[in-house]
């Protein structure tokens, strides 16, 4: 089972930094009997780890050493692999430049480094056999990928940073099977490697036939990749010390936006 990191991106919004956006530090973990700082892309392999995975591919671009010399000797038991995205150009292009590591018969999960969501367990809700999306209620669904799903929770629709989004439920991580990923992978080369966001490629997949499935089991989604989500995270996993993952007390943040509470369920 693989897990793809795609971690080249310039975190632009987070900087100045004097190292990689993936590693910042954000609470805390314990290493042994010593309680240590715990990057923020820890979090996304952790729960990758808690649903098997073996291997761990981190797409980094040419100046994000930092990223390889903390992962060198890999996570708990997952061996860690590296390739190289030589320009950011977007998601997709990173995510696939992973493709050359993927069995077809194997398991693949994606998700993003700089995001911190619950529950830890997630990617189990998850199927195995198809492509299938972890859902996080939002109050501000125009800033993410709102999906749209239908009575039978097949994926209708992604809507990529819409104004007037049709649902609040937005991905936040997804998988596949292997044989499902070279798949997308050729119809992104077939679309001349244009779609830089998963939303517009899912969507071209759905009109040519494919399919796809949500999944409602996430309670909480930050984005750290801003200050105030930083701030935000800190109060996320303090809340979830003291509450035991309890919905009712987790907070929800907006890139850019300050930290708003939100009850998951609601709308969408």
């Amino acid at each position: 089972m693989l897990g793809i990191v795609p971690a080249a991106g310039r975190g632009s919004r987070i900087q100045p930094l004097g190292f990689s956006k993936e590693l910042l530090p954000v609470g805390s973990r314990i290493d042994g009997q010593t309680e240590r700082p715990c990057a923020v892309s820890e979090y996304l392999v952790r729960r990758m780890v808690r649903n098997g995975v073996d291997k761990i591919c981190f797409v980094i671009g040419s100046g994000k050493s930092d990223i390889l010399e903390y992962y060198a000797a890999g996570y708990g038991d997952a061996a860690a692999l590296f390739v190289v995205q030589p320009t950011p150009v977007g998601l997709c292009d990173a995510i696939f430049r992973a493709a050359p590591l993927v069995a077809p018969d194997e398991t693949v999960l994606i998700g993003l480094p700089d995001t911190i969501w619950l529950p830890e367990d997630g990617f189990c809700a998850l199927r195995n056999d198809c492509l299938s999306f972890l859902l996080f209620p939002v109050d501000r669904p125009e800033f993410f990928d709102a999906v749209i799903l239908d009575n039978d929770s097949r994926v209708k629709e992604i809507q990529v940073k819409q104004q007037d989004a049709g649902s609040n439920w937005i991905w936040g991580a997804f998988k596949m099977p292997g044989r499902i990923f070279h798949q997308l992978a050729t119809l992104w080369r077939e679309r001349n490697r244009h779609d830089e966001y998963v939303g517009t490629l899912i969507n071209a997949y759905l009109a040519a036939g494919g399919e796809a499935y949500g999944v409602k089991a996430g309670t909480a989604y930050v984005d750290v990749g801003t200050f105030n989500g930083y701030r935000t995270a800190l109060r996320l996993l303090e809340n979830n010390d003291a509450t035991s993952e309890d919905p009712k007390n987790l907070i929800f943040v907006l890139p850019g936006e300050s930290q708003i509470p939100s009850h998951p369920g609601e709308g969408g």
